[in-house]
């Protein structure tokens, strides 16, 4: 009987581990500190649009690490982030020059490495 119990509880355990790698492999889940709810606001830039680059990002699971790099990039003047998370990039707009060293610390210090910088 005490088997029978133990067989049950580890099942129930396996079943929860499954349903919730399946969202986090969907990007559902609440990895990395949070579920998603804190939105990242959108950013309009004061100045026209003059170049715009490409961010392929390694290690983005959820739409908290969607919204932690947005909110990253949104700090640097003249720069505004969107990112798909599904396709694993962001595509920054800006309004004046902006280094790639400087994009590639504001997406590395989040603990997420930087692919490749091209501009569009």
């Amino acid at each position: 009987m005490g088997n029978v119990i133990i067989i049950a509880i580890l099942a129930v355990i396996v079943i929860f581990a499954i349903r919730g790698t399946i969202k986090h492999s969907k990007g559902e889940g609440g990895c990395c500190g949070g579920g998603g709810t804190a939105i990242a606001e959108h950013k309009e830039l004061d100045g026209n649009v003059v170049k715009q680059k490409m961010i392929q990002i390694e290690g983005m699971h959820c739409e908290n690490c969607k919204n932690s790099i947005e909110r990253s990039i949104n700090k640097i003047e003249g720069a505004a982030a969107d990112v798909n998370l599904k396709k694993k990039q962001c595509i920054v707009s800006m309004d004046r020059e902006i280094s790639d060293e400087e994009l590639r610390i504001a997406v590395e210090r989040l603990d997420f490495k930087v692919l490749e910088i091209k501009e569009l």
